[in-house]
């Protein structure tokens, strides 16, 4: 086992699964923790990401109801996904500016505006994809169509 002319402690050296240390597995975990950290905080800062959230929600409702196929989930999924990725990605964004340029600079605003305009835009083509899919069956179901 190993290499003893790497790591010449493990010289000849035959390891039992039960002595072997996997220190990446603490970090691993404590990854999932920083991350549930960001979502706590984008949560309870960020009133679009909740309107998102609800959004988001009444949309899996409606497809629940309407008992969509497997292929317009995946699509509606994708593209909720898509809306509040770029939510967070935001806020990351707006907080990053905050704390390199706390006064007024027109760079600041430019990347608080991109970044903006990146959820103005998920956002828009997310209602685009929800109508076509979820139209016609609402539609149908509702005795409109």
């Amino acid at each position: 086992m190993g290499h003893p002319e790497r790591n010449p402690t493990a010289a000849g050296r035959r390891y039992h699964a039960a002595e072997v240390k996997f220190p990446y597995r603490r970090s691993f975990f404590k990854g999932f923790r920083f991350a549930a950290a960001g979502l706590v905080y984008v949560f309870h800062s960020q009133r679009n990401f909740r309107v998102h959230l609800l959004v988001a929600t009444a949309v899996g409702l409606v497809g629940l109801w309407l008992r969509l196929p497997v292929l317009p989930w995946a699509i509606l999924t994708l593209t909720v996904g898509s809306v509040l990725v770029t939510e967070i990605l935001n806020t990351a964004a707006e907080s990053l500016v905050d704390l390199v340029s706390p006064a007024y600079h027109p760079v600041a605003k430019r990347v608080k505006d991109l970044t903006a305009g990146a959820v103005l835009i998920a956002a828009l083509v997310s209602v685009v994809v929800g109508v076509l899919i979820l139209g016609p069956p609402l539609l149908a179901k509702l005795g409109l169509a």
